[in-house]
């Protein structure tokens, strides 16, 4: 059976942000915790070793594959800042033509620095996530 390797653990926020070799990532990934912790509404809680997720959603897929994940996160990593937002939302796609300077894969949105984003558009990302993924799977609260 599937075991899930990305789980909400109590590991410190603080101490893995303070792990970031780059100064100005680190400084960035505090911009970012305070952005998505006031706009979420969540506390911040790691996942795994690297993401840092607020709130969580149980989900279960038509195959019968089901797991935890969080409703939002980011990561700073070494090469860039990884995003985490909901997928299948079509007002994503808008809002994403807004936000700044990024790349985006299937799952994550791609960003070099805070300051290459509009905060605002980003904030709105984060709680059209989190409305969708609620709207989606309702019973999680």
């Amino acid at each position: 059976m599937y075991e899930q390797k990305t789980k909400e653990n109590d590991n410190s926020v603080i101490a893995f942000i303070e792990q970031v070799e780059s100064p100005k990532k680190r400084e960035d990934a505090y911009r970012l915790l305070d952005l998505f912790t006031e706009t979420s509404g969540y506390a911040a809680k790691m996942w795994g070793t690297s993401i840092i997720g607020f709130g969580s959603y149980h989900y279960k897929y038509p195959t019968g594959h089901e797991g935890d994940a969080p409703l939002v996160g980011f990561s700073p990593r070494k090469a860039k800042i990884s995003l985490y937002f909901a997928t299948g939302d079509e007002e994503r796609a808008e809002l994403l033509d807004r936000l700044g300077k990024h790349t985006s894969g299937k799952a994550c949105v791609y960003i070099n620095k805070v300051a290459d984003i509009d905060e605002d558009v980003l904030k709105a990302l984060i709680r059209r996530s989190i409305t969708f993924l609620q709207q989606l799977y309702p019973n999680n609260e």
